[in-house]
């Protein structure tokens, strides 16, 4: 989308504070991957055009680093936002959970540690987690599971574990089976020296490097109160409350929840930090009968959203688009959130691994006519031109950034 064009977008949505948060002026190092992506690409207009396109790069808003680059790195850890920072994403994510002592943490969910750190192999800390490892059965086709969760340890405990890439086994009948699950298409390279993150070292890290923040409050495993008095508002307003010691302005933070309570909660009593909060739109698995093309069954419906505040919406990647005459276009869903006025940001770009076979769920509603890599860069330019989301997640944010310098985006 050209610069005019996307300014007139922006003043559509009523999105003042996207389209002002300028990121940082710096190069970004994109590597080859982008430009495989490119030569992967089936021939035509957009192709030629991103061949064109040899830089310089530099960081964008519109590309937020998804969990780090855990296509590479193990999620959330010091290594992995460095590389995505260095990449050129404007906005980096942590995702928020709360450890037994009500510290909080950058973790994708807060009983993942079984498939994201070493605590498995570690017993002393095996022991406290709510689920200790189950091997598979196959008699019974029981799958090997453990559930291990942030609230089992301290935050001391939490920083002893070592990072892993995110994967288990489900087959496995021994813990090292369990916990040698890597996809192929992903890679170890990067764990032995990786670096779990506190939220408040996050935010020390990612206001060092000038970037933007956009933490996301995870939906809690175990039963709220927790511990009897730590309740869901304490823990959406401690999030807050660290940027404010940490001297971080609201115009920097985009908060982010599954829960739209949330979000209100945010919008009512830090509305700072409320007005640019994304609800994070989980209903295709969460509401049966929801369907993308269908508003009758948003439940809210855009409208609702907007009329309560809410004013960026963030749903998976399929949800915003379809498939019609062999062409990505844009879905039902996604007409009616511009319609509203609601900015949109779209999740996860690159988590799909190797894409000629579909894609899967990133992929789904349009799967029929994915089967090359190279079309995520066509999904990419769907969203980004026909739909104007304001920003993008990604699993490698070179992919954002190159696409987003190419195409003259914030």
């Amino acid at each position: 989308m050209t610069s005019p064009a996307r300014l007139l977008l922006l003043g559509l949505l009523a999105l003042p504070l996207p389209a002002a948060a300028q990121a940082p002026a710096g190069p970004a190092e994109i590597g080859p991957r982008p430009f495989y992506l490119v030569d992967s690409m089936k021939d035509g207009p957009l192709k030629d055009e991103l061949a064109r396109c040899k830089g310089p790069f530099t960081t964008k808003n519109f590309s937020i680093s998804h969990r780090g680059a855990p296509l590479q790195f193990p999620e959330h850890t010091r290594e992995g936002y460095l590389a995505a920072a260095r990449m050129g994403a404007g906005v980096i994510e942590c995702d928020i959970a709360f450890t037994r002592d009500r510290e909080l943490v950058c973790r994708h969910a807060q009983c993942d540690l079984a498939t994201t750190t070493d605590i498995l192999a570690r017993p002393e800390l095996a022991a406290k987690c709510s689920q200790g490892f189950q091997p598979a059965d196959p008699a019974t086709g029981r799958k090997a599971s453990a559930k291990c969760c942030t609230s089992d340890l301290t935050l001391a405990e939490f920083r002893s574990l070592k990072p892993k890439m995110d994967a288990g086994n489900p087959n496995a009948t021994t813990v090292a089976d369990f916990m040698n699950a890597t996809p192929r298409w992903r890679t170890d390279l990067y764990v032995d020296r990786a670096t779990l993150m506190t939220h408040k070292d996050y935010i020390a890290l990612v206001k060092s490097l000038g970037l933007k923040f956009t933490p996301e409050l995870k939906t809690p495993e175990v039963a709220m109160p927790f511990d009897g008095d730590y309740t869901q508002q304490a823990y959406a307003q401690q999030m807050i409350d660290e940027y404010k010691a940490a001297g971080v302005p609201a115009k920097d933070v985009y908060p982010q929840s599954f829960r739209l309570d949330d979000v209100l909660y945010w919008l009512k009593a830090e509305p700072e930090f409320g007005t640019q909060a994304v609800y994070l739109d989980g209903r295709d698995e969460t509401d049966a009968g929801f369907d993308n093309m269908k508003p009758e069954t948003w439940k809210p419906s855009m409208q609702e959203l907007a009329s309560s505040g809410v004013k960026i919406l963030a749903p998976p990647l399929w949800m915003l688009v379809t498939a019609k005459d062999g062409a990505i276009v844009p879905s039902a869903y996604a007409e009616a959130a511009r319609k509203a006025g609601l900015g949109l940001i779209a999740w996860s770009l690159e988590r799909s691994g190797p894409l000629k076979e579909g894609g899967g769920y990133y992929y789904q509603s349009i799967k029929d006519i994915t089967d090359r890599d190279g079309d995520t860069l066509a999904l990419l330019d769907v969203l980004a031109r026909k739909i104007g989301v304001i920003g993008v997640f990604s699993d490698w944010p070179a992919t954002t950034t190159f696409y987003a310098n190419c195409m003259k985006l914030d």
